[in-house]
């Protein structure tokens, strides 16, 4: 009996790690003379649809349910020979592609050989065809990732007439606040979109992050908000003053709410009641709208051509497309540098890679300052069954540097005291500097054409909330398409 039940355990075991492995196909794709992975491949097993590779090759797909000896998947990159590995018997964990060689005849489909102006110039031309605005729903995987650096923070202390807010509990703050901090979200979604309106649909959602560091800032916040109440009157206000500058803070709003219920308060008010939907819709919206060929975007290489050089590289091919290879450069004072790749045959911007050159933003004033340090990214576009482009992938990272180098004096007044209405008073000198970096990937599995009707009748889920992980859990998408995580997040686990 006992043997028996020990076989059923292992037949059930091995049964599900089968079902497990019959869910998923995880490879990695490699340049085949070089070993080096190959990021951003396109990877397709249905028409028009697909996955892309993230930055070191590695690419998750569902297995379909019933392959038979005919179905594949397909590789294609730029550069690349469109590449059908078969999804029987099984595929292999490294894919190998190879780079191919582009022949002049076969991209030149037109009579005459355009200069790298008159390329640009039908770029522009056709932007309102190749892009339009007709609603659309979108199946897509967006990753968030942020981290932050505290490379400095000095706290002299110099003053201070509550016994308790004094150079030790000061010190202790310091020693509180994380200097590093990484927080990722995942979130499977459908986005509807029509000109100057979204909607969001969340299907699944997780949250990877350290929860220790929330932890000491709740019991910060519970050691400040009884030094308050143990000694400021409830009748008082607070003057909060910054060298030449002063704001006034009424004690009562602090006493009648913790701080964690404030600042939960602001971000319900921020997103309304479910603040991750409401930040997930704020962010892809912003991501959209700064696509090259919206108006709102930085990147204006397009809008001002005059400002920019213009070098034909070369051609190549994404897919079965050939591409022009542009490079373009700032000639004056602007921001960015790149490359575009340029559908021979209706100029559509297939893919463009950027970085800026300089900072975008620098902002130095009485002790405050702030830098956009990092704007670059990659975005990559293809043809929907109405001949319009539509975004396939990005990646876009954001670094910003903030520093505060001030006199800091928090002064409790009370109106209805007889006498000196100052009746605390808390002085320090703050020296800060943090970086902060935000990396965002979107992958869009389908694209699907709507009607305005069809968009007003979607109805969003807020209620959806994010799973949390304190340590990456490679079974929590299994059977789900995604991006794949980079080593970082595979590795990411939080301190115990």
């Amino acid at each position: 009996m006992k043997r028996t039940l020990i076989l059923m355990s292992l037949c059930s075991f091995l049964l599900s790690i089968i079902s497990l492995q019959a869910q998923s196909i995880t490879a990695r794709v490699v340049d085949k003379k070089t070993g080096i992975g190959i990021p951003y491949a396109t990877i397709e097993y249905q028409a028009n649809r697909g996955v892309i590779t993230n930055e070191e090759g590695r690419f998750s797909i569902k297995k379909p349910a019933n392959p038979s000896i005919n179905d594949s998947i397909y590789i294609s990159s730029l550069g690349y020979e469109k590449t059908a590995i078969p999804l029987l018997p099984q595929i292999d964990s490294i894919l190998f592609i190879e780079a191919k060689a582009i022949e002049l005849n076969e991209v030149y489909l037109f009579d005459k050989e355009l200069a790298v102006e008159e390329i640009i110039e039908k770029v522009k031309e056709n932007l309102s065809k190749n892009y339009q605005d007709d609603p659309i729903k979108q199946r897509l995987f967006y990753r968030q990732s942020s981290f932050n650096t505290l490379t400095k923070l000095d706290i002299a202390f110099e003053e201070s007439t509550i016994e308790e807010l004094n150079k030790k509990f000061l010190d202790s703050v310091v020693s509180i606040l994380p200097r590093t901090a990484a927080y990722y979200t995942e979130s499977l979604v459908d986005y509807f979109q029509k000109p100057e309106e979204d909607k969001l649909q969340l299907t699944k959602a997780a949250e990877l992050y350290d929860k220790n560091n929330e932890g000491s800032m709740e019991a910060l916040s519970a050691k400040l908000e009884k030094i308050f109440k143990d000694n400021v009157k409830p009748d008082s206000f607070l003057k909060i003053k910054s060298g030449w500058f002063g704001q006034k803070v009424q004690v009562d709003s602090i006493l009648n709410e913790s701080i964690k219920d404030s600042l939960t308060k602001a971000r319900q008010e921020a997103d309304g009641e479910y603040p991750f939907l409401g930040s997930r819709k704020r962010q892809l919206n912003s991501l959209y709208t700064g696509l090259f060929y919206k108006k709102d975007s930085k990147l204006n290489f397009l809008d001002k051509p005059n400002r920019y050089e213009f070098d034909l590289k070369g051609y190549s091919a994404i897919g079965d497309d050939g591409v022009y290879i542009v490079d373009f450069l700032p000639k004056r004072a602007e921001d960015f540098k790149g490359t575009i790749y340029i559908n021979i045959q209706d100029f559509a911007i297939m893919r463009i890679d950027y970085e800026n050159v300089k900072s975008l933003k620098k902002i130095k004033l009485l002790g405050f300052s702030y830098e956009e340090i990092n704007y670059e990214g990659t975005s990559i576009f293809t043809k929907d069954e109405n001949s319009s482009y539509k975004l396939r992938f990005l990646d876009k990272t954001l670094g910003r540097k903030m520093g505060v180098r001030r006199p800091l004096s928090v002064i409790e007044k009370n109106k209805y005291v007889k006498g000196k209405r100052k009746q605390n008073e808390l002085s320090m000198e703050i020296d800060l500097i943090n970086f902060n970096t935000e990396k965002y990937e979107v992958i869009v599995f389908e694209t699907e054409n709507i009607s305005a009707s069809a968009f007003d009748k979607a109805e969003e889920n807020p209620s959806i909330k994010a799973t949390y992980l304190s340590e990456y859990d490679p079974e929590f998408w299994e059977g789900y398409d995604i991006m794949e995580p980079n080593k970082a997040i595979r590795e990411f686990s939080a301190s115990k």
